[in-house]
């Protein structure tokens, strides 16, 4: 049924969603983020499913953005862009207000995009080697569109840490971020997605649901407005010198002029 993931689900009612895209390090192309939106709204309608785990195929969980969709998105003109942006919008949101409990288990390196994943997550389980960052700065751009998440879940000032520079950070520091609940070995992460996975199955569905949207209700914001601000960001900064620069020089492979 999906072209970029897996969907599994078992007798209990436990559903795994998985990043099928394990050659480009799941990469979200504009493909993978309409099969994540459908499977958001799929999942959400399914009155079987009691808990959903969003994980990936391969090395690593999510490496942010494919470089096709990049490319491509280095010619559209503004509103295109708009629109481009409008479909990572879309499946964050759709993920955020799944009313299951959405456990992430991140079994290798999450960058860009793929923090972004983590950040909707209930809670999000890492393996121990890995490495996250917001590398779009780099690029000249911003992390604009998950930016509500990411600042939901790590506050402001902890976000301020690694929001803004591209550093690469630890499973040590993202536990300390906020990003992480923890971080474990990889032969023990099926273990520990369990303990986070079977409480639930004793919870009613419904309470599960109501207090989810509550805590949501009751934290950061994140409405149509607020989603329109991120992707405006987004495509304005498409729009200057410096992401023109900083896109070119990435697949020139070469440094942007801005580089030490």
């Amino acid at each position: 049924m999906f072209e970029t993931l897996t969907l599994d689900t078992d007798t209990r009612g436990v559903a795994t969603l998985t990043l099928n895209r394990p050659a480009k390090h799941n990469a979200m192309s504009a493909r993978m983020l309409e099969d994540l939106t459908a499977a958001a709204h799929q999942l959400a309608a399914d009155d079987a499913v009691r808990v959903v785990v969003l994980t990936g195929a391969g090395t690593s969980f999510c490496a942010g953005g494919d470089l096709g969709w990049m490319a491509a998105q280095r010619d559209m003109d503004a509103a295109t862009r708009s629109k481009e942006a409008g479909k990572l919008a879309a499946m964050l949101g759709a993920l955020n207000t799944l009313p299951k409990p959405l456990i992430g288990r991140l079994q290798g390196n999450a960058f860009g995009g793929g923090v972004g994943l983590a950040s909707v997550c209930d809670v999000a389980v890492g393996v121990d080697t890995l490495k996250m960052g917001f590398t779009e700065t780099r690029l000249g751009i911003i992390p604009a569109t998950i930016g509500p998440y990411v600042i939901a879940r790590m506050g402001e000032g902890r976000a301020r840490r690694v929001f803004m520079s591209a550093r690469l950070f630890d499973a040590h520091e993202a536990v300390e971020l906020g990003l992480l609940a923890r971080s474990v070995p990889a032969a023990a992460l099926d273990d520990a997605i369990e303990r986070e996975v079977s409480p639930y199955l004793s919870c009613a569905p419904g309470a599960v649901a109501a207090a989810k949207k509550l805590a949501r209700d009751l934290g950061p914001k994140i409405d149509d407005a607020v989603v329109t601000h991120t992707i405006n960001a987004l495509a304005q900064r498409w729009e200057t010198e410096e992401a023109a620069e900083g896109i070119g020089a990435f697949f020139d492979k070469r440094k942007p002029r801005w580089a030490r």
